[in-house]
């Protein structure tokens, strides 16, 4: 960190000609003021990258340059300079934000470990900040691949409730992508400086999900040798993500409610109410209307959890994503195996272009980091691809005599053929398209929502 910034505020013009030159011969850029008001005038007026006071001054006090300094800029480290008697009150103003203190007469080699750790500490925010910005980028719906008509409709309603305080339900098959549009909200949202803290409940024993979610007391259960604050504490002041939220035991979906109802929770083993602010984004690949009808979620949590939907749909309804994702997977995986691979051949293509994808895009993901590995020429071929994928045409899933099938996956798959070309032949006209196929707008409505058709033609 070139050129750091030191200003030195203090009222006996010796001490501060004496730290003035000891810390220029250390290359430093030194500020001086002999009065508080002077030294905050210059923090104003200047880039300062650490600030060393006397807590005794006639004007303000080092602890009013602690405060006064935190108001212009908090991430500037203050250290305080006191006489032997003035130790309790550095203290306190440590207590009040100030980086830590120095006792007079000063020892310059525990000056020198100090400014050694304000830079390693003002290094670290740089880089921190640096980071959160990487992670904004990467993350924003921007850089989301997708070109069609479904994805978008995804990324518009996942960017209007961004910067809402509402709780978000995210529904799709696994691998669609779910983690990804949690954290694109986040980060677009007014906490994206704060934690996004990410749990799967499924990857939990439901033994251990309670105490991951609100955390534990020491003596809580057996293991339990130390506390342990939990995802939601973690999670103060910004995003929580339960990931596969259906697999919650019924449990720790009663805490959850109560949690999200009013902000507190207990701790495992605790007594103590634990006050948090905290925003949660909920995923699932289950049909939470299917299991409370089981007994097996609470209907009270799904209307809790479900203030705003977004439905991702499956990389096999937005057929018109998998060329653009290709391309990008290429150029990733390209990079980072060091290959020169630029393409894919018309005929890999193709082939991909008729495949169910029943992992979604993680799936397509696998599919192309495998073929650039293993690519022997710049272009991805047939032969570079999976032998063992099963290529399974639109054709095939309305076919009533191929069985290749889940019932429910043909059913929907008719339904949605359907629905498509009555708003074709009624030019986008939903009420026209309604009466077609013989239903009321609203049911068409419900069914179009479930099936995650969008009516582009609507606004033509």
């Amino acid at each position: 960190m070139a050129d750091f910034k030191i200003l030195i505020i203090d009222d006996e013009p010796a001490q501060l000609i004496s730290l003035k030159s000891f810390l220029q011969r250390r290359n430093y850029v030194v500020f001086t003021a002999n009065s508080g008001t002077e030294g905050l005038n210059i923090l104003k007026a200047n880039s300062i990258d650490l600030v060393l006071t006397d807590y005794r001054m006639p004007d303000i006090s080092g602890l009013e340059v602690v405060k006064a300094t935190q108001k212009i800029n908090p991430e500037i480290p203050v250290v305080v300079i006191t006489a032997y008697s003035q130790i309790e009150e550095a203290v306190q103003v440590m207590k009040e934000g100030a980086f830590d203190y120095l006792s007079k007469p000063i020892d310059l080699d525990a000056l020198e470990v100090l400014i050694k750790k304000a830079r390693e500490r003002q290094y670290l925010i740089s880089e921190n900040k640096i980071l959160r910005e990487q992670l904004k980028e990467r993350y924003r719906f921007q850089s989301i691949i997708s070109q069609s008509g479904a994805m978008e409709a995804v990324l518009n309603m996942a960017g209007r409730v961004a910067r809402s305080k509402a709780t978000v339900l995210i529904l799709g098959e696994s691998g669609t992508g779910k983690e990804l549009i949690a954290r694109a909200i986040h980060y677009a949202s007014d906490r994206a400086d704060k934690p996004l803290v990410i749990i799967n409940s499924a990857a939990l024993s439901p033994n251990l999900l309670e105490s991951e979610l609100f955390g534990h007391e020491k003596g809580a259960f057996t293991g339990a040798i130390a506390q342990r604050i939990g995802r939601f504490e973690q999670a103060d002041g910004g995003t929580l993500f339960i990931d596969e939220v259906g697999d919650l035991p019924m449990q720790t979906q009663v805490k959850l409610l109560r949690a999200l109802q009013f902000g507190e929770f207990e701790r495992v083993g605790g007594n103590k109410t634990i006050k948090v602010d905290v925003r949660v984004i909920a995923a699932t690949n289950r049909d939470l209307e299917e299991l409370i009808q089981k007994g097996e979620f609470r209907e009270d949590l799904y209307y809790r959890l479900n203030v705003v939907t977004i439905h991702i749909p499956p990389l096999r309804e937005r057929k018109s994503d998998i060329p653009v994702l290709i391309r990008h997977f290429i150029e990733k995986y390209a990079r980072q195996n060091q290959k020169n691979v630029v393409g894919i051949s018309k005929e890999a293509q193709d082939y991909l272009m008729r495949y169910h994808f029943p992992g979604n895009v993680r799936e397509l993901e696998n599919i192309i980091e495998r073929a650039v590995v293993l690519a022997r020429d710049e272009i991805i071929t047939l032969e570079d691809l999976p032998q063992g994928l099963t290529v399974q045409t639109e054709r095939s899933i309305l076919d009533p005599y191929d069985f290749s099938h889940p019932y429910e996956e043909k059913l929907a798959a008719f339904e949605r053929v359907m629905i498509e070309e009555a708003l074709k032949q009624k030019h986008g006209n939903q009420s026209q398209a309604a009466r077609l196929l013989g239903i009321s707008e609203r049911h068409l409505r419900s069914r179009m929502q479930r099936l995650n058709i969008v009516n582009t033609m609507r606004n033509r």
